[in-house]
């Protein structure tokens, strides 16, 4: 789920009038607003022309113009492709980002569907899903640039990091994909993706400019630091014991920071290395942010978190939310199934998927959002998820090599 910083919900009214003037949409009839989203205000819209979906961007990291048009951009060439997605309406200026009172606005289809937890797939339909991430993955290493890509891409099989030929959705994986064993799951101190280098700048390989190219594809950080991560559960203890009157969720905060604080004592040395190869994600890809129809995907929507990352991260990441178990525990059978289709489809290699699961276990291992939300900003909305995402952690901890043989194997 979003870790971004959200500013509290407020009351907010869209302008209807001034907006629809600037679309050719009918006059507003009704308009209410969307429950689920942690981002950006949502609003289902009906006019005298139709139904929409109206969003309002005001996540201060993701409501700048220019990064809404790309997302814009995006999802419109990946439309063009058949990837389900709600490509934005233009306005009769041709934008797609509209500007009223400093605040953005954006129209799209409604798309009439529901969320599906990955406890509501079968198998097939778990693999259908990591299918299309996998589509989604190579569908964007299609249509949006970024700089360096022949040069990375050129290292990144120097040094092991084999990626499949994800030129076109249908793409086959590359003939290694499925016979490139994975790094000893037994030893994540050393799994760890290709550090890519980049051609400079300049040289033929790094391609024109272009106002939608990524950054570098450079190498990514290395894993969250334990010391800082050690000062802020010291911090978090301290606003636990402050907390008056105590309640159940202090309790269950209390005993999860004491536990991941010895676990972290105990795995301190497992910090990962700098990740692998990089591609432009989706960045938020969880249940609410893909509607079904039936039994299949009818749109992902909500692209605020487009950028440039690990890719085989995402997957790792969106895996851990749509198939975690109310105690804490992973599906792993699904999961097995959805990273097989996932690795078919975007040309991931086995060895890169264990490399994201060590990633994103280190990341689960020093990462305390919804704690932080809830003592620093007072704001309670990820509650419910915290106690099956601080349970995950444990358990994975002692399931790691199973994990790991979930999503490489």
């Amino acid at each position: 789920m979003p870790r971004s910083p959200v500013p509290p919900l407020l009351p907010h009214a869209p302008p209807l009038g001034p907006l629809l003037r600037q679309y050719a949409a009918g006059s507003a009839l009704t308009c209410d607003p969307v429950e689920q989203g942690l981002l950006n205000r949502g609003y289902r819209l009906r006019t005298t022309r139709g139904r929409y979906f109206l969003k309002h961007h005001f996540d201060p990291e993701t409501a700048a113009p220019e990064a809404i048009a790309r997302q814009h951009r995006a999802t419109q060439r990946l439309a063009a492709l058949g990837v389900p997605v709600a490509p934005p309406f233009p306005a009769r200026d041709g934008r797609t980002v509209a500007v009223v009172g400093g605040h953005a606005y954006a129209l799209h289809p409604w798309i009439d569907g529901r969320h599906r937890h990955g406890s509501q797939l079968t198998a097939a339909q778990c693999g259908r899903l990591g299918a299309l991430l996998g589509v989604v993955h190579a569908s964007l290493e299609r249509v949006m640039p970024l700089q360096g890509r022949a040069g990375t891409e050129k290292s990144a099989r120097a040094e092991g990091g084999v990626r499949g030929d994800a030129s076109a959705p249908e793409a086959a994986p590359h003939p290694l994909g499925g016979r490139t064993a994975a790094p000893p799951c037994h030893a994540p101190a050393r799994v760890g993706g290709a550090r890519a280098q980049e051609p400079p700048a300049g040289h033929p390989a790094a391609g024109a400019a272009d106002p939608d190219a990524g950054p570098d594809a450079g190498p990514v950080d290395a894993g969250a630091d334990p010391t800082a991560t050690f000062a802020l559960i010291d911090d978090l203890l301290a606003r636990v014991r402050r907390h008056r009157p105590a309640d159940s969720f202090d309790e269950l905060a209390r005993h999860r920071l004491l536990e991941r604080r010895a676990l972290l004592e105990q795995h301190v040395g497992r910090r990962p290395p700098h990740g692998g190869p990089v591609g432009w994600v989706h960045g938020d890809f969880h249940p609410f942010n893909l509607l079904y129809r039936g039994d299949a995907p009818a749109a992902i929507v909500d692209w605020d978190r487009l950028g440039v990352k690990p890719r085989a991260e995402e997957a790792v990441r969106a895996a851990a939310i749509f198939f975690v178990r109310p105690a804490g525990t992973l599906d792993l059978p699904k999961v097995r199934a959805y990273a097989r289709a996932y690795r078919r489809t975007a040309g991931a290699t086995p060895s890169e998927l264990a490399a994201a699961v060590h990633r994103v276990w280190w990341e689960r291992l020093n990462d305390f959002w919804m704690l932080r939300w809830h003592y620093e900003r007072g704001d309670t909305r990820a509650d419910p998820q915290f106690p099956a995402a601080s349970a995950l952690v444990v358990w994975w901890t002692r399931e790691y090599d199973a994990v790991c043989d979930a999503f490489a194997g």
